[in-house]
């Protein structure tokens, strides 16, 4: 199965309890952005892409790992761009997870995608269809800088809205819902 293949599977499996308002619009947006670009997952595709992201999260802690994103200069969770190596979205979640936090033995919070969100972002891409899901740290996981980090820092559930964008609040809620 093809990672575009993939892609849409999650994407009509994707049926939160609150399916309805902006995320039973944008699932459809991506379905539908993916309906008419073969190369929709790829960085190369001028209308957009499907990203895959992970928020990490030590529930035991009551804490969650972000990234200083080295050119937003914004504290974001870990994600990215798909590969050509990854077998699904949980695969390069996983993946980006992993490159970005240091931390060996991430796993995803069961029950799929956590959220979606899609976000302008500089031309030539102009927008990431990003599928948002939860990775749980392993105890006593030591994070790991990467290049494209300036930092990375633990924050309590309460920090979190004082220096991240809504989308990393909303991510953050929607995961905390599903613990």
């Amino acid at each position: 199965m093809s990672l575009h293949d993939d892609a849409v599977l999650v994407l009509k499996g994707y049926a939160p309890e609150a399916a309805h308002g902006d995320q039973a619009e944008l699932r459809q947006a991506y379905l539908d952005h993916l309906a008419r670009h073969d190369n929709g997952m790829w960085k190369a595709c001028g209308a957009g892409h499907v990203t895959a992201s992970a928020l990490v999260i030590d529930p035991e802690r009551g804490q969650v790992l972000l990234t200083l994103h080295r050119k937003l200069r914004m504290w974001l969770q870990m994600g990215g761009h798909c590969e050509p190596q990854d077998v699904g979205l949980e695969a390069a979640a996983l993946r980006e997870a992993t490159e970005e936090s240091g931390i060996t033995g991430l796993t995803l919070l069961p029950g799929g995608p956590v959220r979606l969100d899609r976000h302008p972002i500089p031309s030539p891409c102009n927008w990431h269809l990003d599928v948002q899901y939860a990775a749980l740290a392993p105890a006593g996981a030591a994070e790991r800088i990467s290049e494209e980090s300036l930092e990375l820092r633990w924050f309590g559930y309460e920090d979190v809205p004082g220096v991240a964008d809504a989308s990393v609040v909303r991510l953050l809620e929607a995961t905390r819902s599903r613990l």
